[in-house]
Protein backbone atom coordinates (compact mmCIF):
# COMPACT_ATOMS: atom_id res chain seq x y z
CA UNK A 1 0.00 0.00 0.00
CA UNK A 2 1.43 3.36 -1.04
CA UNK A 3 1.37 6.05 1.64
CA UNK A 4 0.80 9.68 0.67
CA UNK A 5 3.95 11.80 1.43
CA UNK A 6 1.74 14.20 3.38
CA UNK A 7 0.81 11.34 5.70
CA UNK A 8 4.45 10.53 6.39
CA UNK A 9 4.89 13.90 8.10
CA UNK A 10 2.27 12.94 10.68
CA UNK A 11 3.39 9.31 11.00
CA UNK A 12 6.23 9.00 13.52
CA UNK A 13 8.73 6.27 12.51
CA UNK A 14 6.45 5.38 9.55
CA UNK A 15 4.34 3.13 11.71
CA UNK A 16 1.57 2.95 9.19
CA UNK A 17 4.01 2.00 6.43
CA UNK A 18 5.39 -0.73 8.68
CA UNK A 19 1.86 -2.10 9.07
CA UNK A 20 0.86 -1.56 5.44
CA UNK A 21 0.78 -5.30 4.74
CA UNK A 22 -1.48 -6.04 7.70
CA UNK A 23 -5.23 -6.57 7.23
CA UNK A 24 -7.43 -3.46 7.06
CA UNK A 25 -9.05 -4.10 10.44
CA UNK A 26 -5.66 -4.35 12.13
CA UNK A 27 -4.46 -1.10 10.56
CA UNK A 28 -7.57 0.74 11.72
CA UNK A 29 -7.18 -0.75 15.20
CA UNK A 30 -3.54 0.37 15.23
CA UNK A 31 -4.54 3.95 14.39
CA UNK A 32 -7.11 3.97 17.19
CA UNK A 33 -4.57 2.57 19.68
CA UNK A 34 -1.97 5.17 18.67
CA UNK A 35 -4.50 7.99 18.99
CA UNK A 36 -5.68 6.76 22.39
CA UNK A 37 -2.12 6.28 23.62
CA UNK A 38 -1.11 9.77 22.51
CA UNK A 39 -4.19 11.21 24.23
CA UNK A 40 -3.24 9.35 27.40
CA UNK A 41 0.27 10.82 27.27
CA UNK A 42 -1.16 14.35 26.89
CA UNK A 43 -3.46 13.79 29.88
CA UNK A 44 -0.56 12.44 31.95
CA UNK A 45 1.58 15.47 31.10
CA UNK A 46 -1.26 17.77 32.19
CA UNK A 47 -1.62 15.94 35.49
CA UNK A 48 2.12 16.00 36.19
CA UNK A 49 2.36 19.72 35.40
CA UNK A 50 -0.45 20.47 37.85
CA UNK A 51 1.10 18.19 40.45
CA UNK A 52 4.42 20.03 40.21
CA UNK A 53 2.64 23.36 40.54
CA UNK A 54 0.49 22.45 43.53
CA UNK A 55 2.98 20.30 45.42
CA UNK A 56 2.44 17.00 47.16
CA UNK A 57 1.56 18.45 50.54
CA UNK A 58 -1.02 20.91 49.25
CA UNK A 59 -4.64 20.16 50.13
CA UNK A 60 -5.93 21.27 46.72
CA UNK A 61 -7.12 18.33 44.67
CA UNK A 62 -5.66 18.18 41.18
CA UNK A 63 -8.22 19.11 38.52
CA UNK A 64 -10.74 20.38 41.08
CA UNK A 65 -12.56 23.72 40.93
CA UNK A 66 -10.31 24.93 43.77
CA UNK A 67 -7.29 24.42 41.53
CA UNK A 68 -8.93 26.47 38.77
CA UNK A 69 -9.75 29.26 41.23
CA UNK A 70 -6.24 29.35 42.66
CA UNK A 71 -4.37 29.08 39.35
CA UNK A 72 -6.79 30.46 36.72
CA UNK A 73 -4.12 31.32 34.17
CA UNK A 74 -2.33 27.98 34.40
CA UNK A 75 -5.62 26.08 34.32
CA UNK A 76 -6.70 28.01 31.23
CA UNK A 77 -3.43 27.44 29.37
CA UNK A 78 -3.42 23.74 30.23
CA UNK A 79 -7.06 23.36 29.19
CA UNK A 80 -6.49 25.10 25.86
CA UNK A 81 -3.36 23.08 25.07
CA UNK A 82 -4.95 19.79 26.07
CA UNK A 83 -8.11 20.48 24.08
CA UNK A 84 -6.12 21.56 21.02
CA UNK A 85 -3.82 18.54 21.10
CA UNK A 86 -6.73 16.17 21.69
CA UNK A 87 -8.59 17.65 18.73
CA UNK A 88 -5.53 17.35 16.48
CA UNK A 89 -4.91 13.74 17.57
CA UNK A 90 -8.41 12.49 16.79
CA UNK A 91 -8.79 14.74 13.76
CA UNK A 92 -5.72 13.19 12.17
CA UNK A 93 -6.75 9.70 13.32
CA UNK A 94 -10.04 10.06 11.46
CA UNK A 95 -8.11 11.23 8.40
CA UNK A 96 -5.80 8.21 8.53
CA UNK A 97 -8.77 5.85 8.91
CA UNK A 98 -10.51 7.42 5.92
CA UNK A 99 -7.33 7.04 3.91
CA UNK A 100 -7.43 3.32 4.59
CA UNK A 101 -10.66 3.38 2.58
CA UNK A 102 -8.80 5.12 -0.29
CA UNK A 103 -10.10 8.60 0.57
CA UNK A 104 -7.54 11.38 0.06
CA UNK A 105 -6.24 13.00 3.22
CA UNK A 106 -5.88 16.31 1.39
CA UNK A 107 -9.55 16.20 0.38
CA UNK A 108 -10.48 15.43 3.99
CA UNK A 109 -8.48 18.42 5.26
CA UNK A 110 -9.92 20.71 2.58
CA UNK A 111 -13.53 19.72 3.31
CA UNK A 112 -13.15 20.08 7.06
CA UNK A 113 -11.56 23.52 6.57
CA UNK A 114 -14.61 24.69 4.62
CA UNK A 115 -16.94 23.24 7.25
CA UNK A 116 -14.86 24.89 9.99
CA UNK A 117 -15.16 28.30 8.32
CA UNK A 118 -18.92 27.90 8.03
CA UNK A 119 -19.20 26.94 11.70
CA UNK A 120 -16.93 29.85 12.62
CA UNK A 121 -19.19 32.38 10.93
CA UNK A 122 -22.16 30.94 12.77
CA UNK A 123 -20.39 30.97 16.14
CA UNK A 124 -19.14 34.54 16.32
CA UNK A 125 -20.63 35.00 19.78
CA UNK A 126 -18.73 31.98 21.05
CA UNK A 127 -15.50 33.33 19.56
CA UNK A 128 -16.10 36.70 21.23
CA UNK A 129 -16.67 34.98 24.58
CA UNK A 130 -13.39 33.08 24.28
CA UNK A 131 -11.32 36.08 23.14
CA UNK A 132 -12.66 38.33 25.91
CA UNK A 133 -12.30 35.50 28.44
CA UNK A 134 -8.63 35.10 27.54
CA UNK A 135 -8.18 38.88 27.84
CA UNK A 136 -9.76 38.92 31.30
CA UNK A 137 -7.64 36.00 32.49
CA UNK A 138 -4.24 37.06 31.18
CA UNK A 139 -4.60 40.79 31.83
CA UNK A 140 -5.59 40.05 35.46
CA UNK A 141 -8.54 42.44 35.30
CA UNK A 142 -10.68 40.11 37.39
CA UNK A 143 -9.49 37.95 40.25
CA UNK A 144 -11.37 35.31 42.16
CA UNK A 145 -12.74 36.87 45.35
CA UNK A 146 -13.07 40.42 43.98
CA UNK A 147 -16.38 42.20 44.51
CA UNK A 148 -17.32 43.79 41.21
CA UNK A 149 -20.20 45.22 39.23
CA UNK A 150 -20.60 43.72 35.76
CA UNK A 151 -23.47 44.62 33.43
CA UNK A 152 -25.53 45.84 36.39
CA UNK A 153 -24.85 42.76 38.54
CA UNK A 154 -22.93 43.10 41.81
CA UNK A 155 -21.25 40.04 43.25
CA UNK A 156 -18.09 38.28 44.30
CA UNK A 157 -16.13 36.68 41.46
CA UNK A 158 -16.25 32.90 41.74
CA UNK A 159 -14.53 32.05 38.46
CA UNK A 160 -13.40 33.58 35.18
CA UNK A 161 -13.72 31.13 32.31
CA UNK A 162 -13.35 31.14 28.57
CA UNK A 163 -17.09 31.56 28.02
CA UNK A 164 -18.59 32.79 31.26
CA UNK A 165 -17.64 34.87 34.29
CA UNK A 166 -19.46 33.62 37.39
CA UNK A 167 -20.53 35.92 40.23
CA UNK A 168 -22.05 35.09 43.61
CA UNK A 169 -24.41 37.89 44.64
CA UNK A 170 -25.66 38.97 48.05
CA UNK A 171 -28.40 36.33 48.03
CA UNK A 172 -26.02 33.48 47.20
CA UNK A 173 -27.21 33.25 43.61
CA UNK A 174 -24.67 32.06 41.06
CA UNK A 175 -24.82 34.40 38.06
CA UNK A 176 -23.24 33.31 34.77
CA UNK A 177 -22.37 36.31 32.59
CA UNK A 178 -21.31 35.72 28.96
CA UNK A 179 -17.92 37.34 28.54
CA UNK A 180 -19.00 39.21 25.39
CA UNK A 181 -21.54 41.18 27.47
CA UNK A 182 -18.88 42.61 29.79
CA UNK A 183 -18.33 46.19 28.62
CA UNK A 184 -17.32 47.84 31.89
CA UNK A 185 -15.76 46.41 35.04
CA UNK A 186 -16.31 48.24 38.32
CA UNK A 187 -14.16 46.82 41.12
CA UNK A 188 -14.82 47.65 44.76
CA UNK A 189 -11.57 47.75 46.69
CA UNK A 190 -11.96 45.87 49.92
CA UNK A 191 -15.20 44.43 48.58
CA UNK A 192 -17.42 47.13 50.05
CA UNK A 193 -18.57 50.72 50.14
CA UNK A 194 -18.42 52.93 53.22
CA UNK A 195 -21.41 54.83 54.54
CA UNK A 196 -20.67 57.72 56.89
CA UNK A 197 -23.54 58.84 59.12
CA UNK A 198 -23.11 62.19 60.86
CA UNK A 199 -25.32 63.03 63.86
CA UNK A 200 -25.31 66.72 64.71
CA UNK A 201 -24.97 67.35 68.43
CA UNK A 202 -27.76 69.70 69.58
CA UNK A 203 -27.25 72.55 72.00
CA UNK A 204 -26.97 71.37 75.57
CA UNK A 205 -26.05 67.80 74.56
CA UNK A 206 -22.71 66.04 74.65
CA UNK A 207 -21.03 63.64 72.27
CA UNK A 208 -21.06 61.03 75.03
CA UNK A 209 -24.85 61.26 75.39
CA UNK A 210 -25.44 60.94 71.64
CA UNK A 211 -23.09 57.95 71.53
CA UNK A 212 -25.00 56.26 74.34
CA UNK A 213 -28.15 56.52 72.22
CA UNK A 214 -26.70 55.53 68.84
CA UNK A 215 -24.14 52.86 69.78
CA UNK A 216 -26.73 50.19 70.70
CA UNK A 217 -28.64 50.86 67.46
CA UNK A 218 -25.50 50.55 65.33
CA UNK A 219 -24.49 47.30 67.03
CA UNK A 220 -28.01 45.87 66.68
CA UNK A 221 -28.04 46.72 62.97
CA UNK A 222 -24.73 44.91 62.49
CA UNK A 223 -25.88 41.82 64.39
CA UNK A 224 -29.15 41.64 62.46
CA UNK A 225 -27.75 42.27 58.96
CA UNK A 226 -24.24 40.83 58.93
CA UNK A 227 -24.49 39.88 55.27
CA UNK A 228 -24.95 43.58 54.41
CA UNK A 229 -23.10 45.33 57.25
CA UNK A 230 -19.76 43.62 56.81
CA UNK A 231 -17.95 44.94 59.89
CA UNK A 232 -18.81 46.31 63.31
CA UNK A 233 -19.76 50.00 62.86
CA UNK A 234 -17.09 52.42 63.98
CA UNK A 235 -17.67 55.56 66.05
CA UNK A 236 -15.15 58.33 65.36
CA UNK A 237 -16.37 60.48 68.21
CA UNK A 238 -16.99 64.21 68.15
CA UNK A 239 -16.01 66.16 65.04
CA UNK A 240 -15.98 69.96 64.75
CA UNK A 241 -16.67 71.88 61.56
CA UNK A 242 -13.97 74.38 60.70
CA UNK A 243 -16.24 77.35 59.97
CA UNK A 244 -19.77 76.09 60.46
CA UNK A 245 -19.75 76.26 64.22
CA UNK A 246 -21.55 73.00 64.87
CA UNK A 247 -20.49 69.66 66.25
CA UNK A 248 -21.35 66.17 65.11
CA UNK A 249 -20.54 62.50 65.71
CA UNK A 250 -19.49 60.36 62.76
CA UNK A 251 -20.19 56.63 62.36
CA UNK A 252 -18.75 54.47 59.62
CA UNK A 253 -20.58 51.45 58.19
CA UNK A 254 -18.87 49.04 55.80
CA UNK A 255 -21.62 47.82 53.48
CA UNK A 256 -22.10 45.38 50.64
CA UNK A 257 -22.23 47.56 47.49
CA UNK A 258 -25.69 48.74 46.51
CA UNK A 259 -27.24 48.22 49.95
CA UNK A 260 -27.27 51.80 51.21
CA UNK A 261 -31.05 51.75 51.62
CA UNK A 262 -30.60 49.89 54.91
CA UNK A 263 -28.83 52.94 56.35
CA UNK A 264 -31.01 55.56 54.65
CA UNK A 265 -34.30 54.03 55.79
CA UNK A 266 -34.17 51.57 58.69
CA UNK A 267 -31.21 52.90 60.61
CA UNK A 268 -31.94 56.57 60.01
CA UNK A 269 -35.58 56.25 61.10
CA UNK A 270 -34.70 54.24 64.21
CA UNK A 271 -31.97 56.70 65.17
CA UNK A 272 -34.22 59.72 64.60
CA UNK A 273 -37.02 58.23 66.69
CA UNK A 274 -34.63 57.38 69.53
CA UNK A 275 -33.00 60.83 69.47
CA UNK A 276 -36.38 62.60 69.46
CA UNK A 277 -37.42 60.62 72.52
CA UNK A 278 -34.59 62.37 74.36
CA UNK A 279 -34.33 65.61 72.35
CA UNK A 280 -37.85 66.47 71.07
CA UNK A 281 -36.56 69.21 68.74
CA UNK A 282 -34.07 66.96 66.96
CA UNK A 283 -34.69 67.54 63.22
CA UNK A 284 -34.37 65.16 60.32
CA UNK A 285 -31.78 67.36 58.58
CA UNK A 286 -29.43 66.92 61.54
CA UNK A 287 -28.61 63.40 60.30
CA UNK A 288 -26.45 63.36 57.17
CA UNK A 289 -25.41 60.28 55.20
CA UNK A 290 -22.60 60.20 52.67
CA UNK A 291 -21.00 57.35 50.74
CA UNK A 292 -17.42 56.86 49.81
CA UNK A 293 -15.76 54.01 48.03
CA UNK A 294 -12.54 53.24 46.25
CA UNK A 295 -13.44 51.74 42.92
CA UNK A 296 -11.44 50.79 39.87
CA UNK A 297 -13.55 51.30 36.78
CA UNK A 298 -12.19 49.67 33.64
CA UNK A 299 -13.85 50.76 30.42
CA UNK A 300 -12.73 50.50 26.82
CA UNK A 301 -9.24 49.51 27.92
CA UNK A 302 -8.86 52.62 30.11
CA UNK A 303 -8.61 52.80 33.90
CA UNK A 304 -10.59 55.31 35.92
CA UNK A 305 -9.66 55.41 39.60
CA UNK A 306 -12.39 56.71 41.87
CA UNK A 307 -10.79 57.28 45.26
CA UNK A 308 -12.14 58.69 48.50
CA UNK A 309 -12.32 62.43 49.00
CA UNK A 310 -9.84 63.81 51.46
CA UNK A 311 -10.56 62.46 54.93
CA UNK A 312 -8.57 62.20 58.12
CA UNK A 313 -6.45 59.05 57.93
CA UNK A 314 -8.39 57.42 60.75
CA UNK A 315 -11.72 57.87 58.95
CA UNK A 316 -10.95 56.24 55.62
Amino acid sequence: MKIDPFVEIFTPMNILEFASDAPLLYRILLIIILAGGTHLIVTLIRYLSQLLLVGRQDTIRIGSSDFVKRFPRVATIVTILESTLTFVIYFMAIGFILQEFNLSLRAYLASTTVIGLAIGFGSQGLVQDIVIGLTLIFSNLLKVGDVVELTGQIGRVESVGLRFTVLINLHGQRIHLPNRNIGMISQFRGGSIRAYVDFQIPEGATAKRISQIINPLASALYNQHRAIVMEEPENFGQQDTIKGGWRYIRYKFKLWPGQGALIETNFRQMALARLRSVFPDYADWMINITYRSERLIIKDGGLIDEADPDLPSDQV
